[in-house]
C-alpha cells in the first residue's frame, strides 16, 4: 500500500509544482508587460515638461499606479516560489519514502 500512496502523493506534487512554475511564468510575463507600459509612459511624460500640468499629473498617477501593481506581483512572486521550494522539498522526501518502501517490498 505504501508504494501506490507515495506514487499517487508523487503525482499530486509534480501536478503542484507544474502549476507554480506556470504562474511564475504567466507573473514574469506580466512584468515584462508592465515594465514595457511603464517604459511608453516615460516617453510620453517627458513631452509634458510643465509638471503642473493636467496631463503630467495624470501621467505620474498612473506611474504611480503601475509600481503599486509592479510590487504586487513581485510579493505573488516570491509566495509562489516559497511554495515551490515546499512543494521541491516534499517531492524529494516522498522520492526517498518510495524509495524505501521499493526496497522494502521487493527484498528477497
Amino acid at each position: 500500500m505504501g508504494l501506490i500512496n507515495s506514487t499517487i502523493r508523487l503525482n499530486m506534487l509534480w501536478a503542484q509544482k507544474l502549476d507554480l512554475e506556470y504562474k511564475i511564468q504567466l507573473i514574469t510575463q506580466a512584468q515584462m508587460n508592465l515594465a514595457q507600459s511603464v517604459s511608453d509612459l516615460l516617453q510620453v511624460g517627458t513631452d509634458y515638461t510643465d509638471p503642473d500640468s493636467p496631463m503630467a499629473k495624470m501621467l505620474a498617477q498612473r506611474q504611480a499606479k503601475l509600481k503599486s501593481l509592479e510590487q504586487r506581483l513581485v510579493q505573488q512572486m516570491n509566495q509562489y516560489k516559497a511554495r515551490l521550494d515546499m512543494v521541491s522539498t516534499e517531492i524529494e522526501s516522498c522520492v526517498a519514502m518510495r524509495d524505501k518502501s521499493i526496497q522494502y517490498t521487493f527484498k528477497y
